[in-house]
């Protein structure tokens, strides 16, 4: 009787502490953002209860001679928002930089580390938003491309051959 009694304290035990172990991948709480060269800003929630257009509430677009610098919205993903600054520069995309990307644990840094970059080099190559997700960070590339494609729509980019 004695050992039966134990056994079922054990396994109750076991499955409350199943249930109550916290994964990374959970959606309560509130996900940090990680910023790139000291900028952040304020996360656009898309999903339910929120506009799910980033277009509807985009960045802010810099003129200055025939540089145009536009900032897309922050695009809030499940891991965490991100935001990229588009540079445009003689009807070219000259440049594409992150300024908010997920980094809650380690291994949203570690996919980052090399998904960005990848979204980076594929929007340049293509001269729009309109580039393959990135396998493995599926979440991130939707996100890259909703914001950077809100801040080209935001600057009336119109890519010349």
């Amino acid at each position: 009787m004695r050992k039966i009694t134990m056994w079922f304290l054990a396994t109750i035990a076991v499955v409350v502490l199943l249930f109550s172990y916290r994964t990374s991948t959970g959606l309560g709480g509130s996900p940090s953002a990680g910023t790139f060269g000291g900028a952040s800003a304020p996360a656009v929630e898309t999903g339910p209860g929120a506009a799910a257009d980033p277009k509807a509430s985009r960045g802010t677009v810099t003129r200055s001679g025939s540089t145009t610098v536009a900032d897309g919205p922050a695009v809030q993903t499940k891991r965490g928002p991100v935001q990229v600054q588009a540079h445009l520069s003689g009807g070219r995309i000259t440049d594409i930089t992150p300024v908010t990307v997920p980094d809650e644990n380690n291994r949203s840094r570690e996919i980052n580390k090399h998904a960005v970059p990848q979204l980076r080099a594929e929007a340049l190559a293509a001269q729009n938003a309109q580039v393959d997700a990135v396998s493995g960070a599926t979440l991130t590339s939707e996100g890259y491309t909703k914001s950077l494609q809100a801040a080209l729509d935001g600057a009336h980019f119109e890519a010349k051959p």
